[in-house]
Parts: structure tokens; C-alpha cells; sequence
């Protein structure tokens, strides 16, 4: 295939438009603004590629001014999905852009001559797709990891220093820059480059939208709807990871919880008031268990805690810690004829080895006698084989 001009812009435009019309309808899925701006770019991108393929036919000024636009325009979209992507804030020195591009379209591109063009164009794209890439940086390892995000960040890396790059020829003087008849060495490289960009970063962003998806159907997956702790089976998937901290001296703490007098609550207030109850209650886990601890909603109004790198004054700290704040939240909100407390059962551990399903049945055991001595206490035993 050769690499003339109306071969590359032909190309160009087929993986513009194919890429707008799949962004598009994943933000009619989803409705996330992010794909909008995304698919918004990739059709600013088309349009110019067309307006561009009317230069042989003498129509500068929307075969060069006005496609040269849309393709900056097309650039800042980009860097605006990415920044809600992020959930980053564009200062208005990148808004500026815009209007920059405004009022340049408005001068007659025979007033500036085509080195002019070329340099305020590949400028503008350059620092766009710089900051795009820098954006996408700093949020690749908490938002989406190597898998996700960060293909696309070196694209806009590359692509931004190619258009910095650019700019050079044409401080040289005496280099051949004809934008009307594709005419120069940098021209015909910059078509290539222009290919190569729009297909790579059309897969970079159709993949970052897969893997997202991807990575949200997990998490649902993984969570309780309600509480959004982890469910059972996420749980039990991932407890040995934290039981891999217990041993050589270090133990652990299998905690299990539940509500005392939970079904008046449903009953006298409503299960809407339940739902709050246990959310509240998940809320109390978060605060008082360490970052490397590990708690689920198992089902109903029970609840499991499992830590590791602790000794067992600590687990029954947190424990009666758990129940007091618990129990004090509870009398506030409902007055029931019995008060609704916590019971929980508590196994220490120091072998890594011992099975989940073990230490979960010694702690419902626990569970169990903290409620026979009559509930709103926290039972202790230490793990048997």
C-alpha cells in the first residue's frame, strides 16, 4: 500500500470515525461523560481529515486552517475526557486553548504562511497531549493499573514529543513545508505518524474502556450491594492472603459479628431502617479496623473481621470498641423493647496454615456463647486444631 496523502487521510478517517462510533455507543451503556468527550474528539478528527482532503481542489482555508482546528480541537477533548476520567480539575490556562484556536481560525491562513500553521498547530497538539499524558500518569496506579490506563498515557507521551518535535523545521530556514501539496519530508512523516496515533490511541481507549468495565463487573461481583464490604465468597477468596502475615511470633484474629435484637428494628421501624443499621455498622468496621485488615458482609446481619500482626489484646480491643460505638449508635436511633447490641465471636490465631473454615467455625462457637450469656459481649478462645 502506499503511503501517499489520500491513502493516509483515508485511513485516517475510517479509524476516527469507527473509533467515535464505538465510544459512543459504550457512553450510551454506561453514560459516562468521559466517553463522550472521547467520541466527540474522534468525530472532530473525522471532520478535519475530510476538510483536509479538499486542499488539492484550492480550498485552504478549510482544508488547512479549519482542519488544522479541529484537530487541536480534537486534542483538548481528549485531554477534557481524560481529566474526568480522572477526576482531575483543568486550570483555565487549558480552557484558554480554545478560545486561542477561536480567534486564529478567523485569520486567513495566505496572511500567516504555512510555517506559521504547522508551528502553532504541532504546538498546541504537543502541550495537549502532554498534559493529557501527565493526567493519565498520575492516576495509573490508583485508577487503572498497567492493564488499563498506562498504554494510553505513552501514547499521548510519544505523540505529544513527535508535534514538539515538529515544530522545529519550521524555525529552519530553507525547509520545504507545503501544506496545500503534502509537500516535504516532515509533511509525509507526519502523515504516517498521524495513522499510526489515531489507530493506537483508538485501541488504547477502547481497551481502557473494556478493562474498566471489566474491573467494575469484578468489583460488583466481589461486594455486598448494600454495605459494599466484601460478600462470602470474596471473603474466603481472599483471607489467606492476610492469614500469609501470622507466624514466627505474629498472630491474627478471626472476628465474627451480629446484631442483637436486629428484627424489632425491621419491624417497629421499618426494613428501610434495618438497611440504614447495617450500613452504619459497616461504616463502624472501616474506622476501627487497620488498613490490612480484611471484613465482609457474610449475610443477613453478620459480619466477619479477619486481622493479622496482632496480639489478642488488641483483637478484643477493637472488638469491645466495635460493640460500644455500635450499641450507643443503636439506642440513639431506635428505641426497642430490648436494646440492640453486638455479639461477637473472637478467634486468636498464630499459624498461617490453619483453614478458614476452621477458625470461622471456633469463632461462630464463640459467637454463639457470647449470645447464650446474654449478647452485647465479645467472646474470646484461642484457635485448636
Amino acid at each position: 500500500m502506499a503511503f501517499d496523502a489520500p491513502t493516509m487521510m483515508t485511513l485516517t478517517i475510517a479509524i476516527a470515525a469507527a473509533a467515535a462510533i464505538y465510544l459512543w455507543i459504550e457512553w450510551r451503556i454506561v453514560r459516562d461523560d468521559t466517553l463522550l468527550f472521547w467520541s466527540a474528539g474522534f468525530v472532530a478528527i473525522t471532520l478535519g481529515s475530510t476538510l483536509a482532503t479538499l486542499r488539492s481542489d484550492g480550498l485552504m482555508l478549510l482544508g488547512i486552517w479549519f482542519a488544522d482546528g479541529l484537530l487541536v480541537l480534537a486534542h483538548w477533548l481528549f485531554l477534557r475526557g481524560v481529566a474526568r476520567f480522572t477526576g482531575a480539575r483543568l486550570s483555565r490556562a487549558w480552557w484558554l486553548i480554545v478560545v486561542l484556536w477561536l480567534a486564529l481560525i478567523v485569520v486567513p491562513p495566505v496572511a500567516v504562511g504555512f510555517k506559521l500553521i504547522l508551528f502553532m498547530n504541532s504546538l498546541l497538539v504537543g502541550v495537549l497531549a502532554l498534559r493529557t499524558s501527565a493526567l493519565l500518569g498520575s492516576s495509573t496506579e490508583t485508577l487503572l493499573p498497567d492493564a488499563g490506563a498506562a498504554p494510553l498515557r505513552y501514547v499521548f507521551a510519544v505523540h505529544g514529543l513527535f508535534y514538539l518535535i515538529k515544530t522545529i523545521p519550521t524555525l529552519v530556514p530553507g525547509t520545504l513545508i507545503d501544506l496545500a501539496t503534502y509537500r516535504g519530508t516532515i509533511i509525509q512523516v507526519s502523515l504516517v505518524e498521524g495513522v499510526m496515533a489515531i489507530l493506537l490511541i483508538a485501541l488504547s481507549m477502547t481497551g481502557t474502556v473494556r478493562y474498566r468495565r471489566e474491573r467494575e463487573i469484578e468489583h460488583l461481583a466481589e461486594r455486598d450491594p448494600l454495605t459494599a464490604l466484601f460478600n462470602r465468597r470474596a471473603f474466603e477468596a481472599r483471607a489467606e492472603r492476610v492469614m500469609t502475615g501470622v507466624g514466627n511470633g505474629s498472630r491474627g484474629a478471626l472476628l465474627l459479628i451480629d446484631i442483637d435484637n436486629f428484627k424489632p428494628v425491621n419491624d417497629l421501624y421499618g426494613h428501610a431502617a434495618g438497611d440504614r443499621l447495617l450500613v452504619e455498622l459497616s461504616e463502624l468496621i472501616r474506622t476501627v479496623i487497620p488498613d490490612n485488615a480484611l471484613a465482609a458482609r457474610l449475610g443477613g446481619d453478620e459480619f466477619a473481621v479477619i486481622l493479622s500482626g496482632i496480639g489478642p489484646e488488641c483483637g478484643l480491643r477493637l472488638g469491645h470498641d466495635l460493640r460500644e460505638r455500635f450499641h450507643a449508635l443503636a439506642a440513639q436511633a431506635y428505641a426497642t423493647p430490648e436494646a440492640v447490641t453486638l455479639s461477637i465471636g473472637l478467634t486468636v490465631f498464630d499459624r498461617s496454615e490453619l483453614a478458614l473454615e476452621t477458625l470461622m467455625h471456633q469463632s461462630d462457637t464463640a459467637l454463639y456463647e457470647a449470645k447464650r450469656r446474654g449478647r452485647n459481649e465479645v467472646r474470646a478462645v484461642m484457635a485448636t486444631v
